[in-house]
């Protein structure tokens, strides 16, 4: 009886500490904190490791390219002209992150998913296909576009929407505060960022 009694102890005591390692896992983020590390295979086949890329501000970009927000800010080539304007400004990487589960709107394979950038004629670093979300839930992205902000110091800098108009609209571009451009300068410029964070908006990611 006293073994049972144990065994079972034993028992609660390991599931109670996967469910706070779990918790830990996918903790809140927050600005000015570490940023979560990931590895992952990107489109080309080469090995992505976020930790490898400190010294250099990284703009982590969640997308679907049937989502109707990022279409609004694709074609209206917004989208494009803030790749090409953030990564004008020196040590700047943009990654695309793809979290779409298979049979999900917006999945892709490697070859689509590399077509898709030639056909928007994007200026991206690398994109990668999360099929199993994990680096989705590790940085809690909800939206497509989902934008994050990594610091040279590898701090989380920024977490939001890409602007401050949430419609899906393509006018709406014309106008809108444009968050990740202001907060890449400001980083850039060693100067403080005005809005580090804000609610993002889109279409659900397609865990």
């Amino acid at each position: 009886m006293r073994i049972m009694k144990k065994i079972l102890s034993l028992a609660v005591m390991l599931t109670a500490g996967l469910h706070i390692y779990s918790n830990a896992a996918y903790a809140a983020l927050e600005i000015g904190q570490p940023a979560p590390d990931f590895q992952a295979v990107d489109v080309d086949g080469n090995m992505f490791n976020l930790s490898d890329h400190k010294g250099k501000v990284v703009v982590l970009e969640w997308t679907n390219h049937e989502c109707p927000f990022v279409i609004k800010h694709y074609d209206t080539g917004n989208m494009q002209k803030t790749q090409k304007e953030v990564r004008a400004m020196g040590d700047v990487e943009w990654i695309k992150i793809v979290s779409s589960a298979p049979g999900k709107q917006g999945h892709l394979n490697p070859e689509k998913a590399k077509a898709v950038e030639v056909d928007a004629g994007t200026d991206i670093t690398t994109k990668i296909l999360d099929e199993s979300g994990e680096i989705g839930r590790l940085f809690d992205a909800k939206t497509t576009p989902h934008m994050f902000i990594v610091d040279a110091s590898g701090n989380l800098a920024y977490a939001g929407a890409i602007d401050d108009n949430s419609s899906p609209r393509a006018s709406t571009v014309e106008g809108a505060k444009n968050y990740v451009l202001a907060a890449v300068g400001s980083l850039v410029n060693g100067e403080k960022i005005e809005v580090a964070s804000s609610n993002p908006y889109g279409c659900s990611v397609k865990y």
